[in-house]
């Protein structure tokens, strides 16, 4: 279970980054049907050329995702476990699925601004179910440390969750900043009717309310075992802050958009992470196992 939890998170943030290469690169139509990739060809052909292989190379990474998911569900059935395990390894095949009906729809729709802020979008969700089950297991495993209840901040907890809704926040700013930009997944595709420069404005406020969250959490928690989190987070968010200036004076080439989406998921992840640590390890309940079946003999 850990290290398919592992491989989940993993292959939940490379699939984000291997849509932004899809898009970059201008391969949104590289398969230009759904669910086949040209014809009758479930596979790219030679005709399609590179942009064919980007495309069908993030939807085979859909599909490998897909696979890790069912060997979550049934990998969770054989041992005793919190019921907990079960819901979040259900997502991570049940989801899925739901997240390429959604890249099937963006390829009918001709690669739709709106469609592709949705697909973007709900590839979060399913990191942060990816984060939960592994911070689960690992919170499960017999050499995990507590940390005692007086090390935890009481503060901590809401600004974690602050945390994850600014970042959430800030994610759904940039879809409109990308969206407005040039680069749709195809030249051909029309951009959303948004000033480019008010809504990248609009980005930075975001941002700078993040830094501010962020640099409290470090203040907060600088003398507990959360303060190695808080100070990851924040060199993410200066690194992204940095190069999000970078691209934009440089004027948007593909490499650094494509290592921004990167480092955004960074981000999403490690508050997701921080604020699953100190929602499990602030005094809330345990985990309710569920108890092996064993038949009683008459």
């Amino acid at each position: 279970m850990l290290r398919l939890s592992q491989v989940a998170l993993a292959l939940q943030v490379l699939l984000v980054v291997s849509g932004s290469a899809v898009r970059v690169t201008g391969s949104g139509l590289g398969c230009p049907t759904w669910p086949r990739c040209a014809g009758g060809s479930l596979t790219n052909t030679a005709a399609l050329g590179t942009h064919g292989a980007i495309e069908f190379g993030n939807r085979l990474l859909a599909v490998v995702m897909e696979v890790v998911g069912i060997a979550l569900v049934l990998a969770v059935r054989r041992i005793p476990h919190p019921r907990t395990w079960s819901r979040l390894a259900l997502v991570q095949a049940a989801v899925v699925p739901l997240q390429a009906v959604i890249g099937g729809l963006l390829v009918l729709t001709g690669l739709n601004p709106y469609v592709l802020i949705l697909h973007f979008l709900a590839s979060f969700p399913l990191v942060y179910g990816a984060a939960a089950l592994l911070h689960a297991v690992r919170d499960d495993q017999p050499q995990r440390p507590s940390i005692p209840g007086h090390l935890a901040q009481p503060l901590l907890q809401p600004l974690s969750v602050g945390l994850l809704a600014a970042s959430s926040v800030v994610l759904v700013l940039g879809t409109l900043v990308t969206g407005t930009g040039p680069h749709a997944g195809d030249p051909k595709v029309a951009r959303l009717p948004f000033n480019p420069r008010d809504v990248t404005q609009l980005h930075a406020d975001g941002v700078y309310l993040l830094v501010g969250l962020v640099l409290a959490t470090v203040l907060v928690a600088w003398n507990t075992p959360y303060r190695r989190w808080g100070l990851v987070l924040l060199g993410l968010v200066v690194a992204q802050g940095g190069l999000g200036y970078w691209q934009y004076f440089v004027g948007v080439p593909p490499i650094l958009v494509g290592l921004h989406v990167l480092g955004a998921a960074l981000v999403f992840t490690t508050a997701a992470w921080l604020h699953l640590t100190t929602r499990t390890r602030a005094g809330l309940r345990p985990l309710q196992r569920t108890a092996p079946q064993i038949p009683v003999r008459a």
